[in-house]
């Protein structure tokens, strides 16, 4: 899983200094799909349910599972997330990150920063003994203490040698509840943040979904290992901001 969590964040690398004015989500696709094949990975999202892409890319109101196309092109002042599964040997790391596109509005900028402080608020919860919905309670009171709503009907999840595992991880919930995390547990913690209301519309391609009144969305996940006395990061680079 490590070396599928380091495949991850090597995507991100390249993926982030190649984000330009005029490149489309599908050339951030083919370039994605060459990086795991350096790493001798696959990606997990191509074929899942027939998804088309080797990552989701979404886009400004696209909130998760934007589909790669040489019709989306990139902008200054877009906000995209890069959404990637890499597999190494059958086991999997997912994890996403949320990038401006040359200079972004305050508003933008405010919106990633928030998803993203929102999960080092959570994850700094994650050891033996805690219960889930700690994680997912602090999830949901930060981004809501800043003036955000959370996707109700996608979840973070488990996690291992397969994409989707227990538990389900939602992004709100009551402290004191759910399951108790033990050591060894692989967990794919991720904020869905969207700057208006919380309704979500998914397009007719079956995968695409938008905020409902169009406002901007940020989604920000790393896979998460409990440790015997707290956590792992195993898709973040050393030294990644």
């Amino acid at each position: 899983m490590k070396k599928a969590g380091e495949c991850v964040a090597d995507v991100f690398e390249t993926l982030r200094k190649a984000l330009r004015n005029g490149i489309t989500t599908l050339e951030l696709d083919e370039l994605a799909n060459e990086v795991m094949i350096k790493h001798g990975c696959t990606s997990g999202s191509k074929g899942y349910y027939d998804y088309p892409g080797y990552i989701c890319i979404s886009v400004n109101d696209t909130l998760i599972h934007g589909i790669p196309s040489s019709k989306i092109v990139l902008h200054d002042g877009d906000i995209v997330s890069l959404d990637v599964v890499a597999v190494y040997k059958g086991y999997y790391a997912d994890a996403c990150r949320t990038y401006p596109v040359g200079v972004v509005s305050e508003r933008a900028q405010r919106l990633m920063d928030v998803t993203k402080q929102s999960f080092f608020e959570a994850v700094k919860l994650v050891k033996p003994g805690v219960r889930l919905g700690d994680i997912c309670a602090t999830i949901q009171k930060f981004n809501e203490d800043h003036g955000y709503s959370l996707a109700r009907d996608y979840t973070g999840h488990g996690i291992g040698t397969h994409m989707h595992e227990d538990p389900v991880i939602p992004n709100y919930g009551k402290p004191g509840t759910g399951p108790i995390l033990g050591e060894g547990m692989c967990l794919c913690i991720e904020p869905m943040v969207l700057e208006g209301k919380k309704e979500t519309r998914t397009l007719g391609d079956g995968w695409t979904v938008k905020s409902r009144d169009g406002k901007l969305t940020c989604h920000y996940e790393n896979t998460v290992v409990v440790t015997k006395d707290g956590y792992e990061i195993i898709t973040m680079k050393e030294g990644e901001q």
